[in-house]
């Protein structure tokens, strides 16, 4: 190798290891969220209820991976009629960098009848990996840069500048779920106002795309209401199925960093 090659391989080793380097330590300015965070959503069919949901941010701060990050319970259980149809008692947890707006570990509590799952992924975002383990089993999966958990996915889009999205933009995340990479994918439908048991406020429209599968209704079968403010929390949703169509309603909500303007 001559001088200029040798200068040149130092050169491009020394841009790669500072754009690592950088990635890394990204900070993602958060106006939207922080700790003591709790709301909670009702699930209906029509006029019978189905489900209640919580999404809850602890009121301390964890540490995972040397790194403080905000630990995220998001739980689900069928109630009424179809909690004898189908019993589901789901918790879902991330632990959130408080910086970087990436996810350090993520877990999951699944029963769903007699189906059960108790899973956990660490992040290592140095090596670009994700561990999986379940029951005594474990995998690690390579994954692109900056990947998320479906949760950490959700909580990054809120930080997300909607004034500078066009409307019909589509908003692609990278995420690992289940022991696959796939981008998460929300089509930003411009703003509108909505009524809750709150009173009036403005939104932003989404439409997360969903795979076709046999459950939902076409691409685009999620509209998803969400506060058009710095919280950006979700107001009101609904779903598309094969058979009808079910929709989620904020119930309470306490701990958001700016109250919502409601007339």
């Amino acid at each position: 190798m001559n001088r200029s090659h040798l200068i040149l391989a130092i050169i491009t080793l020394f841009i790669y290891f500072s754009f690592k380097q950088y990635e890394q330590n990204r900070v993602i300015p958060n106006k939207s969220f922080c700790t003591g965070e709790k709301v909670e959503y009702r699930v209906h069919y029509g006029f019978i209820n189905a489900a209640e949901a919580k999404v809850e941010i602890a009121k301390s701060v964890s540490v995972v991976n040397n790194r403080p990050c905000f630990k995220v319970n998001a739980t689900g259980r069928t109630v009424g009629a179809f909690d004898l149809i189908s019993r589901v008692r789901d918790t879902w947890r991330s632990y959130i960098d408080t910086s970087a707006i990436l996810p350090h570990m993520f877990e999951r509590q699944i029963q769903e009848n007699k189906y059960r799952k108790d899973e956990k992924v660490i992040f290592n975002h140095n090596k670009d990996q994700a561990i999986a383990s379940e029951k005594d089993e474990t995998k690690t999966f390579n994954v692109p840069n900056n990947i998320h958990d479906i949760i950490s996915g959700y909580f990054f889009l809120r930080t997300i500048n909607f004034e500078k999205v066009s409307e019909g933009e589509v908003i692609e995340v990278p995420t690992f779920f289940d022991g696959e990479v796939y981008k998460l994918r929300v089509r930003y439908s411009g703003k509108d106002v909505i009524k809750t048991r709150f009173g009036k406020t403005r939104v932003l429209r989404l439409n997360p795309i969903i795979p076709h599968n046999k459950l939902f209704k076409g691409e685009s079968p999620m509209r998803l209401w969400i506060s058009d403010d710095s919280n950006k929390i979700p107001l009101k949703a609904e779903v598309e199925l094969v058979i009808g169509s079910l929709e989620m309603d904020i119930k309470s909500y306490k701990g958001l960093r700016k109250e919502i303007t409601w007339f």
